[in-house]
């Protein structure tokens, strides 16, 4: 096989054998965009379980915080790669447990680019077993990268070492950008709010939003709603399938994200669909989000603050005009800073360039070869 050997190693259930079958959309979060004769990609297979089976692999991985089952089975491919990504903790920690395992003296070792979404917000609630865990784990990878840049500064705080900061990405197939050419306010006005990360403040958009007739709301989330989080005008809704969300998006005005305090950019996917979508949005400014949509092409709102949240939304319906041209900015900052997958998979495509040229120079000066991209930032920022 020619090219450098990519192992992709996504959670289970991302398996593009079977993730959205028959839909040929390559791989989730578009890592199959590197594919090319320079680097040859294969994904974790998801193996074929029994209800037995899975439950005992759900309850290890709830135990370790990774799914190192998933990670066991892949150890073939694993370590017959060269270059190894993963798209969070979950899968970086699983991967690295088994390359310490199954280390062999001597030979050409995986490299690991090892991604972290939630794993420094959760860091300070660990106790001292887990964090020396992890931090071994950790050890074994040979590049951190993270989705916010918050996420890759507190690399440095908790780890003393560096992180990449990389630019999430939108499948552009799925939401196609579609600038939008005017906008009118619903009487009363529609706001949609979809979610189902754990830092959704679901309480603070009810809290502003709630039992007045001016305004109707709509939360899509699977997570259970907590009492506060109920109002006559509020609508929690099931929404499964592009399809779905596309109708909830043409049916809203406004799209809020509103958020708990966190580092990892959480929101960013709802924030990439209603820039694609040109819909006006507000969002809580937390998370980093602003590495990726500045204060022209979205609200930004203080947490746990329902007074500005409702202020926003008044602000937006009140002036049209400005509005449209807050849509049409985000939609044109989508474009110019190119958040798609195919710019996600390039960043790793770079990133791996680096690292293998780092571990042998003589492979030559990947920089002067294959410019920057855009959104990765430099090694120590």
């Amino acid at each position: 096989m020619s090219g450098t050997q990519v192992h992709v190693h996504l959670f289970y259930g991302a398996d593009p054998r079977r993730y959205r079958k028959g839909e040929n959309i390559g791989s989730l979060y578009g890592y199959h965009h590197a594919e090319s004769a320079e680097f040859a990609l294969d994904f974790a297979k998801d193996s074929r379980e029994t209800a037995p089976v899975r439950f005992a692999r759900r309850a290890l991985k709830a135990a370790l915080g990774f799914d190192f089952l998933h990670a066991w089975r892949n150890r073939r491919a694993i370590l017959d790669a060269d270059v190894i990504w993963t798209h969070t903790e979950q899968e970086h920690l699983a991967v690295a447990l088994v390359l310490l395992m199954l280390a062999k003296k001597g030979g050409t070792r995986p490299l690991l680019l090892a991604q972290s979404v939630w794993l420094l917000d959760r860091w300070p609630g660990y106790g001292a077993l887990r964090r020396a865990m992890y931090r071994r784990l950790l050890a074994r990878a040979d590049l951190l990268t993270t989705l916010a840049s918050e996420n890759a500064a507190l690399c440095g705080t908790y780890f003393g070492r560096a992180a990449r900061h990389v630019l999430y990405g939108l499948n552009t197939a799925d939401f196609p950008l579609c600038p939008p050419s005017h906008w009118k306010p619903n009487k009363p006005v529609r706001v949609a709010a979809i979610g189902n990360d754990r830092d959704r403040d679901w309480a603070t958009l009810v809290s502003a939003l709630g039992n007045d007739a001016r305004y109707q709301v709509r939360i899509a989330t699977r997570r259970r709603m907590p009492a506060s989080a109920r109002a006559d005008n509020v609508e929690i809704v099931r929404v499964s399938g592009i399809q779905q969300q596309h109708t909830l998006y043409e049916w809203a005005d406004i799209i809020v994200v509103p958020l708990r305090p966190n580092t990892h950019a959480s929101g960013i996917t709802v924030m990439l669909e209603a820039a694609a979508l040109g819909k006006p949005m507000i969002a809580t400014k937390v998370g980093a989000l602003e590495d990726y949509f500045d204060d022209q092409a979205a609200s930004y709102v203080a947490p746990f603050d329902p007074q500005q949240l409702r202020e926003a939304v008044d602000k937006l319906v009140a002036d049209p005009a400005r509005t449209l041209e807050q849509a049409r900015e985000a939609c044109e900052q989508l474009r110019s800073r190119d958040l798609t997958t195919q710019h996600f998979a390039r960043q790793h495509a770079q990133l791996t360039r680096e690292m293998l040229q780092e571990r042998d120079p003589r492979i030559g000066n990947v920089t002067a070869r294959a410019p920057r991209e855009p959104g990765v930032a430099a090694r120590g920022t």
